[in-house]
């Protein structure tokens, strides 16, 4: 077999090495910097020639550099002889744009695709992105993992009584995922009728479905940036009477009044995995992280040694 290499950009690396203790792997040696202009510097400080190579970055912000440093770590790799290259991408951003939904915009999520694909990756491992089809616009293998499993176990943990709950979608985008949670961890599904009033605020005015009065509420979504819808819709499940409202979602990614916005709505918790870090600055009373790096860590082995990924979620997802 290609022997096994680990390596990390600097966008994340307590995940990388989580996810190098859980395959018993040392972390591989990389020093990475700018040069006196700002332009990023990498080197690659070990042999690296017909070795199966994964590189762990999550797009996060700084969104540009940490995609720029993921470019330059292929490229290294790949002018350095690796039989293959596998971007590991916990978080990838430039995901909202995935379509043309008005003149003269670009569809980013295509572009950042294709120049990964050129930079010379040959597969790419990602977790729930922000909309499925993105898969479908790298033309290289995509391994596209959901933390779904890892907060479902979280939440099976309290010993909730599935009678008492009921799984709320922040939006209708959001209601596959919110009645695949509700399928596994039991309760009512109740949506909430989100409105954009701008391209910046959105409305959040009625619930459908429920009930809700009364129950423990859980709220999935993908991520969170600025908390403006799930603390919208938090406020609004407050106000139909919910006992506890408890909020998950895969990336923190947490900008601007995020953190501001999640301390001051009626929240119980707020969970959340490592797929980014978590600034100390950032965390709050109330707010658990969950590693995903033994999911990561299977699905690379998987990938290595060329084995299903899809049975490890055993339909659940």
């Amino acid at each position: 077999m290609r022997e096994l290499k680990i390596f990390s950009g600097q966008a994340n690396r307590p995940l990388a090495k989580d996810i190098c203790n859980f395959l018993h792997l040392s972390l591989g040696r990389i020093t990475l910097g700018k040069f006196p202009d700002g332009e990023n510097y990498c080197k690659i400080e070990e042999d690296v020639r017909g070795r199966d190579v994964f590189l762990i970055q999550p797009t996060c912000p700084p969104v540009n550099d940490n995609l720029m440093e993921l470019l330059i770590m292929i490229d290294s790799c790949k002018r350095a002889s690796a039989a293959r290259i596998t971007a590991v991408i916990p978080y990838f951003g430039y995901a909202r744009q995935d379509r043309k939904d008005e003149g003269r915009v670009p569809i980013t999520a295509k572009l950042v695709a294709n120049v990964i694909t050129r930079a010379g990756a040959d597969r790419v491992l990602t977790m729930d992105l922000h909309a499925a089809q993105i898969q479908g616009f790298f033309d290289v293998p995509v391994d596209h993992l959901y933390a779904a499993p890892v907060l479902n176990d979280h939440f099976r943990s309290l010993n909730l009584n599935p009678e008492e709950l009921v799984v709320v979608s922040p939006d209708e985008g959001s209601i596959k995922r919110a009645i695949g949670h509700a399928k596994r961890l039991g309760g009512k599904l109740a949506i909430v009728d989100k409105r954009r009033a701008s391209a910046t605020e959105t409305k959040q005015e009625n619930i459908i479905g429920g009930p809700v009065k009364g129950r423990v509420a859980l709220m999935f979504d993908d991520m969170i940036t600025t908390a403006g819808s799930i603390t919208g819709a938090a406020n609004l499940v407050h106000k139909y009477g919910a006992r506890e409202i408890h909020v998950a979602a895969t990336h923190a990614v947490f900008c601007g009044p995020a953190v501001e916005r999640l301390q001051k709505a009626p929240l119980t918790s707020v969970v959340i995995t490592d797929s980014i870090p978590v600034a100390a600055q950032q965390r709050f009373p109330g707010l658990q992280v969950l590693t995903v790096a033994p999911l990561l860590a299977e699905a690379i082995k998987r990938i290595h040694h060329d084995q299903s990924i899809s049975e490890m979620f055993g339909g659940e997802k």
